[in-house]
């Protein structure tokens, strides 16, 4: 008669009770109020010495070798460094006198100004949460002043916060590209698509509401907009500088002039120059932004650290096969089925993590299992990013909803801002079914640039009968095709 197997082989010969196991212990640990990277590493430790064995000690040592040996690492600061290098210094508010001049005449047109600026901050930053500071110190009061409905305008801030994430250069999709092993360059084109898709969703709905309701977004009075034409384009220089910053930056990276790490220096050192140049580099915003820029990029560094160790457990576990075993084989779900789940798991967890905690969290079970289920990890990074934002703008909990109400004046009640933002969450929840439902919004750019996919003029040519037949007969064009 064999022995009786202690508790530890029972469970050793069990990983999904493992599994299930790790995932209650660190949701406890993290309802006691510890810092996430800290519990998430210790959990995977503390699993890996019991149920593996003594070497899986060496797990957080290796996690954090192979981290100082990942030269894609050094982005992190650089972006940190640029986009509150550009925020502190006062440049958004150049920006938005710069919209307040050019859009004032129109219906709603600081409401799409004030879009524009928070997605070129957020942009910029790479967080979600500096737009929103910069749209309610800067541009919240000056809507009140000029009547625009207070609920609209909230909405506004809300929801254009979340759009700069999706742009390049995001922090954001570089942490989800370092994770999944996935190229940056890719998740960058990916996020175009969709974030253009978002953008015009939300200003139509601004431009659609002003219009049939002008008393929303009311033209400015004349004597507030009557401005020549050579101070309209002296404001403008104020938006050039940023924008030709970040074109920089991701024009020399996609042409291949600058490796990913190289175009960071170069959007650290043009901000910094900036801010030199428009004479905002005092002693004062030097100080902040390195320090902004060093509790930020340690923050990264320890929460990628804990993300490696607790992946290396879950490898060792094979948790992936055994996740992909019951969600398929034993409750029968079909793949369609399991991502929904996943997206409803990123909502419920966007009540109380951001998006970096919530990344290293799913990460080492949810983007293995994608990959398993034939789906494509860029698509689903930007899947992930959306799904962030629609959890932070998700009443009554979401993360933004309250960080909102705590920098509005009093006169914006909890009330408004849960009913401002209905519209742009339904905005959000209709393009990301787009997207599921026709991927090549976020996958036909990068396809298109690594020579997988036609362009738009050899689509046409091949599946347009007539504008084929007469672009062979007048130019000789021949399609080059997808390799």
């Amino acid at each position: 008669m064999p022995e009786a197997m202690t508790w530890i082989e029972y469970l050793q010969s069990s990983p999904g009770i493992i599994i299930f196991l790790m995932f209650s212990l660190l949701m406890a640990l993290m309802l006691t109020g510890q810092r996430v990277f800290g519990v998430m590493g210790f959990v995977g430790v503390a699993f890996a010495l019991v149920f593996i064995d003594r070497g899986a000690l060496g797990y957080g040592f290796n996690a954090a070798i192979k981290l100082f040996n990942w030269y894609p690492m050094l982005t992190l600061p650089m972006f940190v460094f640029m986009g509150f290098m550009l925020s502190e210094s006062g440049i958004a508010n150049d920006m938005y006198h710069m919209f307040h001049v050019w859009f004032g005449g129109l219906r709603g047109g600081l409401a799409v100004g004030t879009l524009l600026v928070m997605i070129m901050i957020s942009c910029m930053n790479g967080l979600s949460v500096a737009g929103m500071a910069i749209g309610c110190s800067v541009a919240l009061p000056e809507l009140l002043k000029r009547n625009y409905d207070k609920r609209m305008i909230s909405g506004v801030i809300q929801a254009g916060s979340s759009l700069g994430i999706l742009f390049p250069p995001s922090i954001v999709l570089v942490l989800y590209g370092m994770i999944a092993r996935e190229q940056v360059k890719d998740l960058w084109l990916a996020g175009i698509g969709p974030a253009l898709l978002l953008s015009l969703l939300f200003f139509g709905y601004v431009v659609v509401r002003c219009r049939i309701n002008p008393k929303l977004g009311p033209i400015l009075p004349k004597e507030q907009r009557n401005f020549s034409w050579a101070e309209k384009f002296k404001v403008l220089r104020a938006g050039i500088l940023p924008i030709a910053l970040v074109l920089s930056v991701i024009g020399s990276f996609f042409s291949g002039l600058t490796s990913l790490e190289e175009s960071s220096a170069v959007g650290a050192l043009a901000a910094f120059l900036i801010a030199l140049f428009k004479k905002r580099l005092t002693m004062k915003v030097f100080t902040k932004t390195l320090k902004e820029t060093l509790n930020n990029s340690a923050m990264f560094l320890w929460i990628m650290m804990a993300a490696l160790s607790f992946s290396a457990v879950f490898d060792s576990l094979h948790a992936v096969d055994v996740l992909k075993e019951f969600f398929t084989a034993d409750l029968g779900l079909s793949p369609w089925c399991i991502l929904f789940m996943m997206q409803l798991a990123f909502i419920v967890l966007g009540i109380f993590l951001d998006d970096t905690a919530m990344l290293i969290i799913v990460a080492p079970l949810f983007i293995p299992l994608v990959k398993e289920l034939g789906f494509s990890p860029i698509w689903f990074g930007v899947l992930y990013t959306i799904t962030c934002q629609i959890a932070y703008i998700t009443p009554p909990f979401g993360y933004n909803l309250f960080m909102m109400r705590a920098m509005s004046p009093d006169e914006i009640t909890i009330k408004d801002i849960y009913s401002s933002i209905i519209p742009f969450l339904i905005l959000m929840v209709i393009a990301i079914v787009l997207i599921m439902v026709f991927p090549d919004i976020a996958l036909w750019f990068p396809d298109y640039v690594n020579g997988k996919s036609l362009g738009p003029v050899d689509w046409l040519v091949t599946h347009c009968g007539w504008f084929g037949d007469f672009c062979r007969s007048a130019f000789g064009y021949a399609v080059k095709g997808a390799l």
